[in-house]
């Protein structure tokens, strides 16, 4: 489970500008040879929060005696990325298989000379078709330099509360609550309803997750292929905005500010009725919500606009590495479908390769918290949903965290959404000026 945290300084954008005019073993430079069959060879492997490759280290290394991998592993992502482009700028310290987050990936792609093109240096197994198309296109800068390996994903479904739909009279059977979900106009309208019928109750957690979710859903986001700002000329932001902003007002927001200590709390509470759930959203409910809630929660293959991902990470291999070709192989060995399956078993990171998503090992997971569901199935089901990547600009999720976010708690918190959108707007322009 991976994803960006609220409140991440804007310090990726500030080091960033830097980057372009500090040398670090650049695209020009000659690739290292090769180690020697029976070579020692030393790796280092940067990953944050949990990837679920503790026990698959090991094995690589039984695998390959001459090889010795030490693991680098942080708790947190939003410390890690800033420390990561420190390094980067500075020109050293990188391990040789660096993880970049998706939300943070649009801050790397534009420095694609800082990487070894892994579809050079890579092994020939490590081809296209392992992962879905929109997974491994989204680690391509404009020149078609791949610079990630793609590792899991976090597709996304509706959880909701079956207790709580029951007493407003909502269906509560997973079936029958996706049209609810069609659209964002009926998972809208659904709640309006909802909250009329508890009198008050509030039908989601927090406007900015609904927010990036439908930001994420359209063909351009806050930044144009042209690598600037994006948000004003944009009838999709402008139309999401509206819709989010309008059921605010009607009362269908809980106004909690997402892995806040009182968001936490929600869960337990019973605070909300649906939440937008990627993959590894469920981990969350199930840590936050407790035992006493179990078989509460109910998830459903269904997702507002179709489908949509939050979440996933890439491994990547920089030109600082001494030896890029024994690291892409390790990076191409723990993204193949085996090793995904085994890390998803380890630690539910739902992978990204098309012959993992068939796998009966996935397709029979089940989760008696959620009553059941056929979680593994239901998740490969959701992913095929997503068509494409949406193309993010440099300053992407530091406009998601810094700006669109603190926008819609202030709305939340009576300021008007005209003046909500404002802030938004000139936050955004801050960071990509």
């Amino acid at each position: 489970m991976r994803t960006i945290r609220n409140g991440l300084v804007l310090a990726l954008g500030i080091t960033m500008t830097a980057l372009g005019a500090t040398a670090c073993g650049g695209g020009g430079d000659a690739t290292p040879p090769a180690a020697g069959p029976n070579e020692h060879v030393d790796l280092t492997l940067a990953t944050f929060t949990e990837f679920g490759y503790e026990a698959l280290i090991p094995e690589y290394e039984r695998l390959h005696p001459n090889i010795k991998i030490t693991h680098r592993k942080t708790g947190q992502g939003g410390p890690y990325h800033e420390e990561l482009v420190t390094k980067l700028a500075a020109g050293s310290g990188l391990a040789d298989v660096t993880a970049l987050e998706e939300g943070h990936l649009s801050d790397f792609l534009d420095k694609g000379s800082k990487f070894n093109d892994l579809s050079k240096i890579g092994p020939a197994d490590a081809s296209p078709d392992r992962w879905l198309s929109w997974k491994y296109d989204a680690a391509k800068t404009k020149d078609g330099k791949l610079i990630g390996y793609g590792t899991d994903i976090g597709p996304l479904a509706m959880c909701y509360r079956k207790d709580m739909f029951q007493a407003a009279g909502l269906p509560t059977d997973p079936e029958q609550v996706k049209p609810l979900f069609a659209t964002w106009d009926s998972y809208f309208a659904a709640g309006a309803d909802y909250v009329s019928k508890t009198k008050g109750k509030a039908w989601f957690d927090s406007a900015a997750q609904n927010f990036n979710a439908m930001v994420n859903q359209l063909p351009q986001g806050y930044i144009g292929n042209d690598d600037k700002l994006a948000v004003e000329g944009n009838q999709g932001i402008k139309d999401a905005w509206t819709k989010v902003t309008d059921a605010v007002a009607k009362g269908e927001s809980a106004k909690l500010t997402a892995f806040s200590n009182e968001w936490n709390t929600g869960f337990k509470q019973g605070a909300f009725a649906t939440k937008v759930c990627p993959a590894w959203m469920l981990g969350v409910i199930k840590e936050q919500a407790g035992p006493e809630n179990a078989n509460k929660w109910a998830v459903t293959a269904a997702f507002p606009g179709g489908g949509g991902n939050w979440g996933g990470s890439y491994l990547t291999v920089p030109t600082q590495s001494k030896h890029p070709k024994e690291a892409a192989e390790l990076a191409a060995w723990l993204t193949a479908p085996e090793q995904q399956i085994k890390a998803f078993q380890a630690k539910g990171t739902f992978p990204s390769q098309v012959k993992a998503l068939s796998d009966p090992a996935l397709l029979s997971q089940t989760d008696a918290y959620f009553g059941g569901a056929k979680v593994g199935e239901l998740f490969a089901e959701q992913a095929k949903k997503v068509q494409k990547p949406q193309y993010k600009g440099p300053g992407d999720g530091q406009i998601q965290e810094n700006a669109s976010s603190p926008a819609l708690q202030a709305v939340e918190q009576g300021k008007s959404a005209a003046d909500g959108w404002n802030q938004m707007v000139d936050a955004a322009k801050k960071i990509t000026r």
